[in-house]
């Protein structure tokens, strides 16, 4: 049920955190506070903001590797693929090994099927980009960049939160 009740959030907060405009100060708002709580709560983390054209901000924190930069591609291109979050995705799929069913025919080497990437979607337009952490376990990955777009849209974080890790709020 948790899994289910996860999945049904994670759809509202991709309908909820929609934006009127996005642009290159956009990214730079929502990836420096990002940063700035990265910093503050020590946490190892990449942050990758971007349309699908281009980069838009990128930050790499003390404890982050290359794997952490890996991973971002990786989901990033998950993003695209789907327009869904990708720690949405890692429900759907219910797959323990990280892999996507076979009739997606992707490379594991090019997707991943792990929580941190979410969609920017604006207004009218649809999904055209990714705000994307990786260096924490995935649903916390997720979370952090769910709580930089509700504080940045002004949308209330307790209202789109997933349920405390998977087993009610």
């Amino acid at each position: 049920m948790a899994t289910a009740d996860d999945i049904e959030t994670i759809k509202r907060q991709e309908a909820v955190l929609v934006f009127g405009r996005f642009d290159e100060a956009t990214a730079f708002e929502i990836g420096a506070a990002l940063r700035a709580r990265g910093l503050k709560e020590t946490l190892p983390i990449v942050i990758d903001i971007r349309t699908f054209d281009r980069q838009l901000f990128y930050a790499a924190l003390p404890g982050s590797s290359a794997n952490n930069a890996n991973w971002v591609r990786r989901k990033i291109n998950t993003v695209k693929m789907f327009h869904k979050s990708t720690y949405r995705m890692v429900l759907e799929q219910n797959s323990a090994d990280s892999t996507f069913a076979p009739r997606y025919g992707l490379d594991m080497a090019d997707y991943a099927l792990a929580g941190g990437g979410f969609p920017i979607r604006l207004e009218g337009t649809g999904v055209i980009g990714a705000i994307t952490v990786s260096g924490l376990p995935e649903r916390d990955d997720h979370c952090l960049v769910v709580d930089a777009l509700c504080d940045h849209l002004g949308r209330d974080r307790a209202a789109l939160a997933l349920t405390r890790d998977g087993q009610g709020k």
